[in-house]
């Protein structure tokens, strides 16, 4: 059994730039790309314990931020659940994280998070 506990350099730089992309987008109100930028940072960050849980946790202000019920339950059972499902490296790779998904769907990753890989 694998045991992820460190992100490797390159993702973490790659992880680093879509938090930084979120934080733009949300300060200019432009909360569609905020999201996605959330999303990608989840697909990049899944399977080390305190990244996957650091998206999890900006993903539950976004919730609250945007007053939705649905996404702030969603990460709430997210959070609880993931961190220890990335040091075992059991996650569904691609998923992007959001209540929008099933938590345990795999999902197609984008090809240049996949070229990163």
């Amino acid at each position: 059994m694998t045991f992820n506990t460190k992100i490797p350099k390159h993702l973490k730089k790659a992880y680093n730039e879509e938090l930084k992309q979120y934080s733009l987008c949300l300060e200019n109100k432009q909360y569609s790309n905020a999201w996605y930028h959330l999303e990608r940072s989840h697909i990049i960050g899944q399977s080390y314990p305190i990244e996957h849980t650091y998206s999890h946790w900006l993903m539950l202000k976004f919730g609250l931020r945007q007053k939705d019920i649905k996404e702030v339950f969603g990460q709430i059972i997210r959070l609880i659940a993931g961190g220890w499902k990335s040091f075992i490296n059991h996650v569904p790779l691609g998923n992007t994280g959001g209540a929008n998904v099933p938590p345990l769907m795999r999902m197609p990753i984008p090809s240049d998070i996949k070229s990163l890989m």
